[in-house]
């Protein structure tokens, strides 16, 4: 099965996100009713110390995990075949407790609120059922003209 990122950005090279980054982290998120949901696993080398993932490396999980949460959502509220080209506008993230870097992580992200353009998305990072870190942020389609239109051909 084809995650979103395959289906709909096959080439797209974003470290988080792109399945044409092969040093990327190459997120894989797939739709479970109004949530998008993303199994990952750690490598060593994502560690800021033994057995701990980087904090950065699950921010960036958050912000393309959300950011492809809010495209798929404008997408489908739209009723378009393809999702627009969103980008973060913005986004917190609070770390509740080291994640574990031994086990698959799962990231769950939903839309809690949207209009034509923009949607707020609210996800969470969990380590073997236990919720790391919490995330909210803000993605905005953006229009020609903008450097990441188009970004997702």
């Amino acid at each position: 099965m084809k995650s979103v990122q395959e289906q709909y950005a096959p080439n797209n090279r974003c470290f988080g996100c792109g399945p044409a980054n092969g040093r990327g982290l190459r997120i894989r998120s797939f739709p479970e009713g109004e949530e998008l949901v993303c199994s990952w696993q750690p490598e060593k080398y994502h560690e800021a110390f033994d057995g701990v993932v980087n904090g950065g490396i699950c921010g960036a999980l958050l912000d393309c995990h959300s950011n492809w949460t809010a495209a798929w959502h404008l997408m489908n509220k739209a009723g378009q075949d393809a999702p627009p080209s969103t980008v973060t506008a913005d986004f917190h993230v609070k770390f509740k407790r080291p994640t574990p870097s031994r086990v698959p992580l799962e990231i769950r992200a939903k839309v809690v609120e949207s209009t034509e353009d923009r949607a707020v998305v609210e996800a969470t990072l969990s380590s073997g059922g236990v919720v790391t870190a919490t995330c909210r942020g803000t993605f905005v389609a953006v229009k020609e003209g903008h450097p990441a239109y188009h970004r997702w051909e």
